[in-house]
């Protein structure tokens, strides 16, 4: 089968659709011929070198998918051949097959897309993970989201509002005004002199940081934070070094700082994670409350393109691949 693989690691210009062998489900696994693929930083960062799959996952790049069901394992019940579906995969999801765990598939809402399925498990499983499962977000809260218009930023202001708080956002200027159509309740340039200042005073301290940049950010967010506020790092896009940091403020504001992954969780936690989501948030996508946010759709053979283009930094929402 066809699948986006990496010459090297390096740049862009290493990715290319070659051949490989088609996977054979397990007895808990499904089989399913892919639709659509979504690009994630993770897979920039694998192109690099940086992020290796998990032991024992597929090599090949692609974190979530959308298609149907084209295999079934001999200890899967409740699904049929032909039926839609997504969900979220350490590896092997931009090709033409992939296998996912019984307890890892979704089925796909009546009426959704299979674009809009695919931008769905991975930045809305890390947001409510961040959110829900860390956090622990309450009514009547304040939520700051770093990269406010990325996947995961599009994804979590929707949930913050699901849950009853208050969204706040950091973002570039030309993406304000998608994150304010989803709900936040203001939106703060990064790039802005005063930035920090800003912020402070638009939400007058936040009880929850979802941060994705690290670096300078982190003793910033302290300072930010109110007493018995929530830090959930969810990358060091910013580097991973913070200078000077007064840590007297973590114990005084009684904070809790928090790093997370997803893809490295084991099994158990993923699935019990993608299950309290989606017992959550199925309705509402169904419903049309909450939406996947997409940016662009990229036939998977300008996968070359869609990479650069999400290094740019210029998509809102998901970058997906049409597999063809």
């Amino acid at each position: 089968m066809k699948a986006v693989l990496v010459k090297e690691t390096g740049g862009a210009e290493q990715l290319y659709l070659g051949e490989v062998r088609r996977p054979v489900p397990g007895p808990d696994e499904l089989l399913v011929r892919v639709a659509v693929a979504a690009l994630n930083r993770a897979d920039l960062l694998q192109r690099e070198g940086k992020y290796p799959p998990p032991a024992g996952a597929s090599p090949v790049l692609g974190l979530e998918f959308s298609g149907s069901v084209e295999e079934i394992g001999s200890e899967v019940i409740g699904w049929s051949i032909g039926e839609g579906v997504f969900g979220l995969v350490p590896g092997g999801a931009q090709a033409e097959w992939v296998v996912i765990h019984k307890k890892m598939a979704l089925r796909m809402p009546a009426g959704m897309s299979f674009e809009e399925c695919a931008a769905i498990p991975e930045v809305f499983l890390t947001a409510f993970q961040a959110l829900v499962w860390l956090g622990e977000i309450k009514k009547g809260e304040k939520v700051l989201i770093h990269a406010g218009a990325s996947g995961v930023g599009t994804a979590a202001i929707q949930l913050t509002g699901l849950m009853d708080a208050a969204a706040f956002v950091s973002a570039s200027a030309a993406k304000h005004r998608a994150c304010l159509d989803l709900g936040a309740a203001a939106a703060v340039d990064y790039r802005a002199p005063g930035f920090w200042e800003m912020l402070r005073e638009v939400t007058g301290g936040a009880d929850i940081i979802i941060d994705p940049v690290a670096g300078e950010y982190f003793p910033e967010n302290l300072k930010l934070l109110n007493t018995d506020g929530r830090l959930v790092m969810l990358a060091v896009m910013g580097g991973a070094r913070a200078g000077s940091v007064d840590v007297g403020r973590i114990v005084f504001k009684r904070l809790k700082i928090m790093g997370s992954t997803l893809r490295s969780r084991p099994l158990a936690y993923q699935a019990a994670l993608t299950r309290a989501f989606w017992e959550k948030c199925e309705k509402e996508f169904a419903g049309g409350s909450l939406k996947p946010v997409i940016d662009r759709v990229f036939d998977w053979k300008e996968i070359r393109e869609a990479h650069r283009y999400m290094e740019a930094n210029l998509n809102i929402g998901k970058v997906l691949l049409k597999v063809t």
